[in-house]
């Protein structure tokens, strides 16, 4: 194989590279379900030769281009979850934000946002998402962090449906607002999956981030032997687990709120849209919101009287805070024309924030517990 073990200074990082931009449209979210070559696959995709395509995704990810890459999970299907979003004062607000990111394995992205004007909860500055294994209550461990942080109150939000969407950044750089597709967002369910002691093995090899070394030629051998299976019985296993769909995307994940070291960001603007829509007409409202190609992640979720009692969210990302909010405008336009009220919205800015996947074996929940004395 060509390419080199680890990243060479000669080798383009950047994002706007035509090589790398060409890769990264595809490898950010276009390798559905579980894939037994994904690198290859993507140089499939993309007109590239697996090296070239190994080469390129290694310099990133020594650079810090890439910030992981990883075979993701559906976890809405594995573990119960939830957005969550904390009322901490404002002197607590950092201190809080930093315990969420280093000792609370389970919480996933955590945002402080806040809002272009005083609104119905709009004092509730630190969100996350949380992932909370089967068998273990998350009303228990928000109640337990928010002792930790000092929060004096918090609305969990479970997503009661999901219209898929999907990540894509470098695809969706300069893209007209208004832009979406011709069919309707797909709507997925949140029921959650039983696995065997054997596939919560198989998965938990599997969704580990990969080393810079580990991107190369059949990279679950390694990861079969992590979960003491042959590699067939691997390969088996993990189509199985894709064909159940608890099995997302193979993914590259940009470091999308920092700058890289040539000063390139992907996006500057993490926006939280909010929308109350008739009750009784969220899907048919997700399914026109999900058309949009902006859009990174759209759910239902009831935010309760804390927040107007909106009942549809979505996730937008641009580098220009009016390009966002013009997208914004699009879609409130096109649920007016497809006859879908909008009785109040919102937009929730991102400011500092930190993501990292949320773990959810049973196994490394009940240790954490146990370790923290909850």
């Amino acid at each position: 194989m060509g390419a080199n073990l680890f990243a060479s200074p000669t080798i383009p990082t950047e994002i706007s590279d035509p090589v790398n931009a060409r890769i990264l449209a595809v490898s950010e979210d276009r390798i559905s379900g579980f894939v037994e070559e994904p690198f290859a696959a993507i140089g499939l995709a993309t007109d590239l030769s697996e090296d070239l395509v190994i080469e390129r995704l290694r310099a990133m990810l020594s650079a810090g281009v890439v910030r992981r890459i990883r075979q993701t999970l559906m976890a809405t299907n594995l573990a119960p979850g939830a957005l969550v979003a904390w009322r901490v004062d404002a002197d607590n607000l950092d201190p809080a934000f930093n315990y969420m990111v280093k000792e609370d394995p389970f919480s996933g992205h955590v945002v402080i946002r806040s809002t272009d004007a005083e609104t119905p909860g709009s004092i509730y500055r630190l969100w996350t998402t949380l992932k909370v294994p089967q068998g273990f209550s998350m009303q228990r461990h928000c109640e337990f962090l928010a002792g930790k942080v000092g929060a004096d109150a918090f609305r969990i939000m479970p997503a009661k449906r999901l219209f898929a969407l999907g990540v894509g950044h470098v695809r969706r750089r300069g893209m007209e607002p208004g832009s979406r597709s011709d069919e309707p967002g797909r709507v997925l369910d949140t029921n959650i999956v039983e696995l065997s002691p054997l596939e919560w093995r198989v998965l938990t090899a599997l969704k580990r981030e990969f080393q810079v070394e580990e991107i190369a030629p059949n990279p679950w051998r390694g990861r079969a032997a992590e979960a003491g299976v042959s590699p067939d019985d691997f390969i088996r296993i993990a189509r199985s687990l894709s064909a159940r769909e608890v099995i997302g995307r193979f993914s590259t994940f940009l470091e999308h709120v920092k700058p890289s070291a040539g000063g390139e960001r992907v996006t500057r603007y993490n926006a939280l849209f909010h929308w109350r829509v008739p009750a009784g007409r969220e899907i048919e409202a997700g399914k026109e919101i999900g058309r949009h190609h902006i859009l990174t992640h759209a759910y239902w979720r009831e935010g309760g009287p804390e927040f107007a009692n909106v009942n549809v969210m979505a996730v937008a990302h641009g580098t220009d805070k009016q390009l966002v909010l013009e997208h914004k405008v699009a879609i409130d336009r096109h649920l007016e024309e497809a006859g879908i009220p909008i009785s109040y919205t919102n937009v929730f800015w991102g400011g500092r924030s930190e993501i990292k996947p949320s773990e959810i074996s049973p196994v490394e929940y009940e240790a954490w517990a146990k370790r923290a004395g909850l």
